[in-house]
């Protein structure tokens, strides 16, 4: 079960580390057979599933994130949280609303997310 100072913690370094764009510090998030789905990801990668499995793949749709967003920066609006859950409510450069709902595994790392966009995006 999460508690609230894990899920702050949690949510506080997801931000640094994207906003410094730190692909070390953000994948220290995500467990090794994490599943991704966005439609971000299905714009990036030119699949209309929008599924990325495992860390390397992972890996490889946030650098080339990072790469198309060189601005990229996030503001933490609100965390909310489950059991074994928590959603991220932010705000990207451009003004766009997110929340990614994370599914978290052993060590608080993300074993599933699911991103979800306001219509700006």
């Amino acid at each position: 079960m999460l508690t609230d100072k894990e899920v702050q913690e949690f949510a506080k370094h997801w931000v640094e580390s994207w906003n410094s764009h730190n692909l070390d510090e953000i994948m220290s998030h995500y467990a090794a057979d994490v599943i991704l789905v966005s439609p971000v990801a299905a714009r990036i990668l030119n699949d209309p599933s929008g599924t990325v499995s495992g860390r390397e793949a992972v890996l490889g749709y946030f650098r080339r994130g990072l790469e198309a967003y060189p601005n990229l920066k996030f503001e933490l609006i609100d965390v909310m949280w489950g059991l074994s859950s928590l959603v991220l409510y932010y705000v990207n450069q451009n003004g766009t609303k997110t929340g990614e709902f994370m599914e978290m595994g052993p060590g608080t790392k993300v074993i599933r997310v699911v991103a979800n966009y306001n219509a700006k995006s």
